[in-house]
C-alpha cells in the first residue's frame, strides 16, 4: 500500500505541474473596454521577430486596410508563414509592433481575436471524424446547408458526393483517407464556414491542380469581398488579382505593389513570375 501511495503521489505531482502551468499566450494584457467587434485592419509597425534568437522578420512595416486582399510571396524561409501566424497569436509579437483596428493585438481577448479569423495553415490537420464534423469544427452550430455551402466554396463538394457515405465518411487520423488536395479543401471549408472578418490562406492551394485552383479562387472571390484576406502562395496565379502583393526576402519587405506594378519593375517578383512561366512551358512540353 505504501508503494502504491508513493507512486500515486509522484504521478499526481506530474499531473498538477501540467494543470497549473500558465500558457505563454493568454489574456493577461487585455485592457478594458475590450475590442468586441473587429473590422479587420491589420498593421505591423517596425516588427522584428526571432525564433530562439535567430531573426526571422526584420523591421517589417505594413498596413493592410480592412476588407482588402494582400498577397505575400517570397522564397522558402523568407518569413511568410511567421508573419501570418502572428495575427492569430500562435506566437506573440513584441509589444507595440502589431495592431488590429488600431488596438495592440495583445489587448484583444483571445476568444474575440480568434473568433474573427479563419486560418488555413500549410500543414493541414484533420480529425479522425466525418467530413462534416471536420468542416463543422470551424462552427459547431452550423447546419447542413451551411456545411454544404462551405464545401461548395472550396470545391470539395463533388468529391464528397463520390465518397461511400458522403458527408458522413470518416477521414481517418489526420485525414489519412484523403488526398493532399482534398485535405486542403476540407480545411478551407472549415475556415470559410466561420464567416470570419480576417481570412488567412497559407499556401492553402499548393496540393491542387491549376484547374481546381481557378474554380476555388472563383468561389473564394465572393467570400473575400469585404473582408481582410491574406494570401500566401508560391504560385503567381493564386495571388495575381490581390489588391497588393508584398515580396519578402530574408525577413524584410523587398517589394510591394500590384501584380502589374511589380512586373514592370523587373525585380524579385518579376524573376519569380518568369521562372514559373518557364516551368509551366516545360510541363506542357
Amino acid at each position: 500500500m505504501t508503494n502504491l501511495v508513493e507512486r500515486g503521489l509522484a504521478s499526481l505531482g506530474r499531473l498538477m505541474a501540467i494543470f497549473q502551468a500558465r500558457p505563454d499566450i493568454d489574456d493577461r494584457d487585455v485592457r478594458e473596454p475590450p475590442l468586441t467587434a473587429i473590422r479587420g485592419e491589420i498593421e505591423f509597425r517596425n516588427l522584428s521577430f526571432a525564433y530562439n534568437g535567430k531573426p526571422v522578420l526584420k523591421d517589417v512595416t505594413l498596413r493592410i486596410p480592412a476588407g482588402k486582399t494582400v498577397a505575400i510571396v517570397g522564397a522558402t524561409g523568407a518569413g511568410k508563414s511567421t508573419l501570418a501566424s502572428l495575427i492569430p497569436r500562435l506566437y506573440d509579437s513584441p509589444d507595440g509592433t502589431l495592431f488590429l483596428d488600431g488596438v495592440p493585438i495583445r489587448q484583444i481577448p483571445l476568444a474575440t481575436l480568434r473568433h474573427a479569423i479563419g486560418y488555413v495553415p500549410q500543414e493541414t490537420f484533420l480529425f479522425s471524424e466525418t467530413v462534416a464534423e471536420n468542416i463543422r469544427f470551424g462552427k459547431p452550430e452550423a447546419n447542413g446547408t451551411e456545411v454544404e455551402r462551405a464545401a461548395e466554396i472550396s470545391n470539395i463538394l463533388p468529391d464528397i458526393h463520390g465518397f461511400p457515405s458522403g458527408f458522413d465518411t470518416r477521414v481517418g487520423e489526420r485525414g489519412l483517407t484523403l488526398s493532399g488536395g482534398q485535405k486542403q479543401r476540407t480545411a478551407i471549408s472549415r475556415a470559410v464556414i466561420r464567416d470570419p472578418r480576417i481570412l488567412i490562406l497559407d499556401d492553402a492551394l499548393s496540393s491542387v491542380d491549376t484547374y481546381t485552383e481557378e474554380k476555388i479562387l472563383g468561389h473564394l472571390s465572393e467570400v473575400m469581398a469585404g473582408r481582410t484576406t491574406i494570401l500566401i502562395s508560391h504560385r503567381i496565379s493564386t495571388i495575381r488579382h490581390a489588391d497588393e502583393v508584398v515580396v519578402l526576402d530574408d525577413g524584410t519587405i523587398a517589394e510591394r505593389g500590384t501584380h502589374a506594378e511589380l512586373l514592370s519593375r523587373a525585380g524579385l517578383y518579376a524573376d519569380l513570375y518568369q521562372r514559373q512561366l518557364i516551368e509551366e512551358d516545360l510541363e506542357k512540353a
